[in-house]
């Protein structure tokens, strides 16, 4: 993601949060408005620390089985994300933390993801640059493979 959207999406959020937190507060009155996310927080909190608890039972049966636990790693970052949207004062994020958070609408975000990142596995690290598809050749990776001459130096035998 560029720069540039990044800061348009830290601008745009807390202004439209502030924007919709505002009108609820003149519809229903700034007392309620307060409780409600008040009561978001808190729902959030006990949501977090239950889904986050079933997703490590889950992880660590994974683990147990002898099988690597690619959807639990998933679904821990996504509850992790979810219950810091509940957390944090908003209805917007509140949507997207509940989201985050319930079992069915996770799994289809996961799914979702899965097939993003899937891609770009597939694809080798391919990136998309206007209509050409090139190699990524930002990254360096260091092995612990050597080199050795067919005849060993004197000295140095194995």
């Amino acid at each position: 993601m560029p720069i540039w959207a990044l800061a348009l999406l830290f601008v745009i959020v807390p202004l439209a949060e502030l924007y919709l937190i505002l009108k609820v507060g003149d519809l229903i009155g700034i007392g309620w408005t307060i409780l409600l996310l008040v009561a978001d927080s808190l729902l959030g909190s006990w949501l977090l620390r239950s889904q986050g608890r079933a997703v490590w039972r889950r992880f660590n049966e994974i683990l147990a089985m002898g099988r690597v636990p690619h959807r639990e790693v998933i679904d821990g970052v996504l509850v992790i994300f979810g219950g810091a949207f509940l957390i944090t004062p908003g209805f917007l994020t509140d949507i997207v933390g509940l989201a985050l958070l319930l079992p069915p609408t996770r799994a289809i975000v996961r799914r979702v993801l899965i097939r993003r990142m899937g891609w770009r596995v597939v694809s080798g690290g391919r990136t998309r640059t206007d209509d050409d598809w090139r190699a990524r050749t930002d990254y360096d990776v260091e092995g612990s493979a050597r080199e050795y001459d067919d005849e060993p130096t004197r000295g140095l035998e194995r």
